[in-house]
């Protein structure tokens, strides 16, 4: 052979078709609309399922009310927290218990009320409606039915109740307006005619401790703007105007709770004093009476100036010790309190200037710690680290708390021990006295000294009372919660756009994942991708189905049809290789069976024998040829023969029905088909041939399987390599090249058979041949894509389930 051409090692240049790509992702596109369609049904049945959750927002502002009473009577008031500190604090209070239960017994929690829905028999809460006028005769609030009672109406005089009781239903017929027992709670229902009969209801029984963990579950908190002092509270429920009154009653009884608070230093206060007014007015009223006995036996009007004066100075230094002492008294208190780690602990008693500024500081911030370790412990452990590192804070804060009252008492101490200093001269003063006189004076100062104190604890009672009078809560509910009807939960828009998101990227990833999981070539540009063997033309695949054997040849049978003109193209294309040869040997082979080599050689055959090309079909496929099958013949005499020397040349050549057409069946398979077709008796028969026809068409074995085609390959002028549009693997395209290089062949062609435009699977690659190499070893064909309906076929069309054409015979 000799090499007029050679082959180029450079694949030609690709470029990508976003145009293309486009009409992949479309080609499917029942696909993407059905994921979509999918994923929407899906999202409508959840959002059908699913539980609404609604919410309703309240605000609160929180800021140290400054009143007139306080300042009236001269007393301070509490210290004032920092606006952070106390915001965090009063998130924990608002979601404490007490304050809950407190709340909802606001609420007209006794009984709910519900109705079955008729998806998945779901209860929905009728809150506040009360469809049944029911009256509880016989309740204990600790202890009563608890689970839910069926009530369904049967006509306008009775009713049946359900309920389980040991895990057994139990169910009664009463009489409206007649007491029923259930449980240890006795019901009456009264006839109401809105209720009509077999109406259905659910109702049950309520503790406060019931709702607690739904409003604390439900209840969120946060700052409107961070450091301002105007929190935002937000309640979620299933129930809107649950969530309303829940929240509306948790803001009310938050106000209660800090004016409550807020009062108990006063209250404090006032009773410490109460408990030594007692004791005081004993001994004002002791005094007084001594002092008449003492008159009235003595016989003595009255003291003198001068014992009146001196009297008078001492009456003053011990009443101001008496207060003082009241003082320590109280400090004392106040110590042992927080040693023994009391909550909430607060100065009973403040006479200005005598306590350290610092203490009230102290005592306020240990109560803030008391208050968060509180909350913690609802979340952990004695034993965990939150726990522990506050309890170190709390240690502190008591360290210098502890600090500051033993600073107050020595201070308190000291002036004691200065007036005490004080009273010595006039104590001298008094004994120096007549007996009589000095004895009166003594009663008399006693009566004073206690009467001085007791109304000075009265004035500081009374200062108390108007302070504590004149406390207001610590907040200001700026807006109270409203319903509303507009659930937050599910997000109707939200789950559908993410449906159908969810359903786009779907039925795109399912388009990718078919095309990056295919093994198989589908269109000439992949081909084009993969070997720069030329490809010779495209054979479009015959839209009807055909007989396995290819017993009706379609090039002849349907000349008029796309398949039967792409044929024809590859006919052309053939008359350009080896164009020199009066006799050309066309090998045709493949790599493995079953991509239609053999139906490629007869319909290309009979195409060739049209324009009076005298030409021979050699089943060369000693193995498993079915050319006799095609011809209707028997295959008891053909090519193995000739090999095996059974006969010549002349009783294997058989006549076709075509004019210029012959063709030699591959006889009974041989033991050795290999070594007869590498004989030089096939060199013979070909060369015989050659004598008689123009056209000497090989079908062989499959190259990738047997390596029998070998010899007829080198001997050629042209191999024509056939691939299977959606049956070939990506592999075997290198195939023919790796022939060619391993046997110098340049004389090898790719033909793409049974090609049907298949978007899903086509390359969104344009080739573009481009430099001096491609020229002369690439040839023009079409693969005929949009051209079915140009008029100039006639074809039987592949009708798409889509088309509703064809329901009307169109």
């Amino acid at each position: 052979m000799e090499e007029t051409d050679k082959i180029p090692h450079k694949l030609p240049s690709q470029e990508i078709d976003y145009f293309k790509i486009a009409k992949i992702l479309l080609s499917r596109w029942y696909w993407i609309v059905g994921s979509v369609t999918i994923c929407l049904i899906a999202a409508n049945v959840y959002l059908w399922y699913t539980p609404k959750l609604f919410a309703t927002a309240g605000t609160m502002k929180f800021e140290e009310k400054k009143s007139e009473l306080p300042d009236l009577g001269g007393i301070a008031t509490s210290v004032e927290r920092t606006t952070s500190s106390r915001i965090q604090s009063e998130t924990i209070v608002l979601q404490s218990t007490p304050l809950l239960l407190n709340a909802i017994k606001d609420i007209d929690y006794r009984i709910s009320f519900y109705v079955v829905g008729r998806v998945l028999n779901r209860t929905n809460e009728l809150y506040p409606q009360k469809p049944l006028d029911l009256e509880l005769v016989k309740f204990d609030s600790l202890n009563f039915f608890h689970d839910l009672i069926t009530f369904r109406a049967i006509n306008q005089n009775t009713f049946s109740i359900t309920y389980n009781s040991a895990g057994k239903d139990i169910q009664h017929v009463y009489k409206y307006n007649v007491p029923f027992t259930v449980g240890p709670t006795a019901f009456n229902i009264k006839y109401n005619s809105s209720v009509q009969n077999t109406s259905a209801f659910l109702f049950k029984l309520n503790s406060p401790d019931d709702f607690v963990g739904r409003i604390r579950a439900g209840l969120h908190t946060a700052e409107t703007a961070k450091n301002s002092n105007i929190i935002s509270l937000q309640q979620f429920d299933s129930n809107p105007q649950f969530a309303a009154d829940a929240l509306n009653a948790v803001m009310k009884e938050y106000l209660n709770y800090d004016r409550i608070q807020r009062r108990q230093s006063a209250s404090q206060t006032i009773d410490f004093i109460d408990s030594q007014l007692d004791i005081l007015a004993k001994e004002v009223k002791g005094s007084a009476n001594s002092i008449e006995k003492y008159k009235q036996n003595a016989k003595i009007m009255d003291v003198s100036s001068a014992a009146d004066l001196a009297v008078g100075k001492a009456k003053d230094i011990e009443a101001q010790s008496s207060v003082l002492k009241i003082q320590l008294i109280s400090l004392n208190q106040l110590k042992q309190d927080i040693i023994k780690g009391k909550d909430n602990t607060n100065i009973n008693f403040n006479m200005g200037g005598v306590l350290d500024q610092e203490l009230g500081e102290h005592i306020n911030t240990l109560n803030n710690f008391l208050i968060e370790k509180n909350s913690l412990l609802k979340t952990y452990t004695d034993n965990s680290q939150p726990i522990q590192d506050i309890d170190k804070q709390i240690l502190q804060v008591k360290s210098d708390a502890i600090t500051s009252i033993n600073t107050s008492i020595a201070v308190i101490q000291r002036k004691i021990n200065y007036l005490e200093g004080q009273l010595a001269p006039v104590n001298q003063q008094i004994s120096e006295m007549p007996s009589a006189e000095r004895d009166l004076a003594g009663l008399k100062r006693d009566f004073e000294i206690n009467d001085k104190v007791y109304s000075f604890l009265s004035e500081k009672k009374l200062d108390a009372q108007i302070g504590s009078a004149g406390i207001l809560p610590g907040a200001t509910i700026i807006d109270f919660a409203q319903p509303n009807y507009s659930p937050v939960s599910p997000d109707e828009h939200s789950i559908h756009r993410t449906a159908l998101t969810f359903g786009l990227v779907i039925g795109l990833g399912l388009i990718i994942l078919i095309r990056v999981l295919n093994p198989y070539i589908y269109d000439k540009e992949t081909i084009e991708s993969l070997t720069t063997i030329p490809i010779i033309g495209v054979i479009r695949k015959f839209p009807a189905e055909i007989d396995e054997y290819s017993s009706q040849i379609l090039a002849i049978s349907k000349p008029r049809s796309i398949f039967a003109e792409s044929v024809r193209s590859v006919r052309t294309n053939l008359s350009f290789l080896a164009s020199e040869k009066k006799s050309k040997i066309i090998c045709i082979t493949s790599e493995v069976a079953g991509e239609g080599k053999s139906f490629v050689a007869v319909n290309l055959s009979s195409t060739l024998s049209l324009i009076d090309k005298k030409v021979i079909l050699i089943a060369a496929d000693l193995r498993r040829s079915k050319l006799h099958k095609t011809f209707h013949v028997p295959n008891d005499i053909g090519l193995s023969n000739y090999l095996a020397h059974q006969c010549e040349a002349e009783d294997v050549i058989t006549k076709s029905n075509q004019k210029n057409l012959d063709f030699i069946i591959s006889g009974p398979i041989p033991p050795n088909p290999s070594e007869l077709l590498h004989s030089k008796r096939m060199v013979k028969l070909i060369t015989e041939l050659q004598l008689q026809y123009d056209i000497i068409m090989i079908d062989t074995a499959p190259i990738g399987l047997v390596s029998d085609a070998i010899p007829l390959i080198r001997m050629s002028d042209i191999n024509l390599f056939v691939i299977r549009s959606g049956k070939t693997k990506f592999y075997a395209a290198t195939v023919p090249q790796r022939i060619a290089q391993e046997y110098h062949l340049d004389n090898t062609v790719i033909v793409l058979n049974a090609y049907a435009e298949d978007l899903l699977h086509s390359r969104y690659y344009n080739t573009k041949f481009t430099g001096e190499n491609y020229g002369s070893r690439y040839y023009y064909y079409s693969d005929y894509t949009g051209y079915e309906s140009s008029g100039y076929y006639i074809d039987e069309k592949e009708k798409k389930w889509w088309d509703i054409r064809r329901l009307f015979g169109r």
